[in-house]
């Protein structure tokens, strides 16, 4: 083998993107339980995604108890503790396995090949982590929210492949190109690969800076095992 690993993305890659339009519901519905303008709490939400997939905040309701501060709302914490659930829930229902997601992984073991998984992710979903079908199957999961790096900062790169204990030059990195994964990735010396499912183009999916790609592509997650042959 060429290759010794593969570092999956999560988002719009083992799990399909959630759909921007249902993100949005779910913000209105937080800031309805919240009693606060919903415009102010949505932009403020959507603001704080990069603090919020560093770590800054350790769980959803310290996210919401900044932007309540933020907007000068008293504080309750019964609506805070619903709110919260409000977004934990949500972020549980964008955690389902593509269809294709376990079966190749579990090909990609038989071959001998380490897994990886690199996420910017808030706090939700390293605690719901290991109820995940594929999380037995990836050897090293990295959060950004547990390390304070996110996407395409070379370090959560790096990261994962000491962890793994390969080099940057001997993995692929699979994602749907939000962050500029796919160029940052590029950059360390993995060999990068764009999945672009052809639902994605039917529906609103929630992508954050999605980059333009021209290398390596492929539109379901079981036909990474013919390319990396």
């Amino acid at each position: 083998m060429k290759h010794d690993a593969v570092i999956f993305d999560l988002f719009g890659t083992l799990v399909d993107n959630f759909s921007f339009q249902e993100h949005l519901d779910v913000l209105e519905e937080m800031a309805k339980t919240l009693s606060v303008p919903s415009e102010d709490f949505m932009s403020l939400w959507l603001y704080t995604f990069d603090e919020r997939v560093k770590g800054v905040y350790k769980n959803p309701e310290s996210n919401i108890v900044y932007i309540c501060k933020e907007l000068g709302i008293k504080l309750d914490k019964q609506r805070i503790l619903k709110a919260g659930k409000i977004r934990r829930n949500f972020t549980r229902r964008t955690l389902k396995p593509r269809q294709d997601a376990v079966k190749t992984m579990e090909q990609l073991k038989v071959k001998g090949y380490k897994i990886g998984l690199i996420t910017d992710c808030s706090s939700e979903v390293p605690s719901y982590w290991k109820d995940l079908p594929f999380a037995k199957l990836v050897d090293v999961p990295v959060f950004s929210c547990l390390t304070g790096l996110k996407k395409p900062d070379p370090r959560i790169y790096k990261l994962a492949c000491n962890r793994l204990g390969v080099s940057p030059e001997k993995c692929f990195y699979v994602g749907d190109g939000s962050s500029y994964e796919l160029s940052g990735a590029s950059k360390v010396g993995m060999k990068p690969v764009l999945i672009h499912t052809p639902s994605e183009d039917e529906n609103d999916s929630y992508q954050v800076n999605p980059e333009r790609w021209y290398g390596d592509k492929v539109t379901g997650l079981k036909e990474i095992l013919s390319l990396i042959e």
